[in-house]
Parts: structure tokens; C-alpha cells; sequence
């Protein structure tokens, strides 16, 4: 049951994230919706450390090359994802106030990934089969 509670704090989460960033996009005064690129990025960044993990060996651990690699995708997805909603800012496309939406809604959205990969990584959980 806790397993349970735990899918829902994240689905949870997840939603005032994206809420976030939606704010960032539709409140009257901000009207554009370039911050909304940045889902783009929550799609793409857990996708190399997935393909890493099924690459990899149980034997040779979190060290290999190919995880390594998966690590810097990923870091290089997620720092492009608060610097872009920056630029925009200093570039004057978005208002400041949409780029710290999007900064907060990334902060969250990234820690309830974070949390699902934790959830589902832990081997006594129900859900490892996935």
C-alpha cells in the first residue's frame, strides 16, 4: 500500500509542475507560449539512462561506459532545460515572470522523475517488474 501512496504523491507532483509551466504559457499577461519547449526536454532526458540501464551488465555495475555517457545525455538535457526559459528571459521573448514559472515547474517536474526512477529502481518493490 505504501507503493501506492508513493505513484500518487508523484502523479501529483508531477501535475503542479506541469501547472507550472502552464501558468508560465496562459496567464493574460505572459500570453506566449514559448516556455512550454521545455516538456520536450522532460521527454527526452530519461530516455538515455533507459537505454543505458538495458545495456548494461548486472556484473559491471554503474561504471561502463555506456552509463557514463547516458549520464552526460541526461545532464546536458536537463541543464538545457533551465537554460532555456534564461535565454528567452535575457532575450526578451518571455517575461521574467514566465521564465520563473518554468524554472519551478522544472524543479519539480525533474525531482518527480527523480522519484519515479527511486520508486521503480528498489528491488522489494511490486513494481520493479516494469
Amino acid at each position: 500500500m505504501a507503493g501506492i501512496k508513493g505513484l500518487v504523491s508523484l502523479a501529483f507532483a508531477g501535475s503542479i509542475g506541469m501547472t507550472f509551466v502552464i501558468l508560465a504559457c496562459a496567464l493574460p499577461q505572459y500570453k506566449l507560449w514559448w516556455p512550454f519547449f521545455v516538456v520536450l526536454f522532460y521527454i527526452l532526458c530519461p530516455i538515455p539512462t533507459m537505454i543505458a540501464r538495458r545495456h548494461t551488465d548486472g556484473a559491471g555495475g554503474s561504471n561502463s561506459a555506456c552509463m557514463e555517457t547516458a549520464v552526460f545525455i541526461t545532464m546536458g538535457f536537463l541543464v538545457s532545460s533551465f537554460a532555456l526559459p534564461i535565454v528567452l528571459a535575457r532575450a526578451g521573448v518571455i517575461f521574467w515572470g514566465a521564465c520563473y514559472l518554468t524554472l519551478a515547474g522544472n524543479v519539480i517536474v525533474y525531482l518527480t522523475i527523480l522519484g519515479f526512477f527511486t520508486i521503480f529502481d528498489m528491488d522489494d518493490s511490486d513494481y520493479a517488474m516494469w
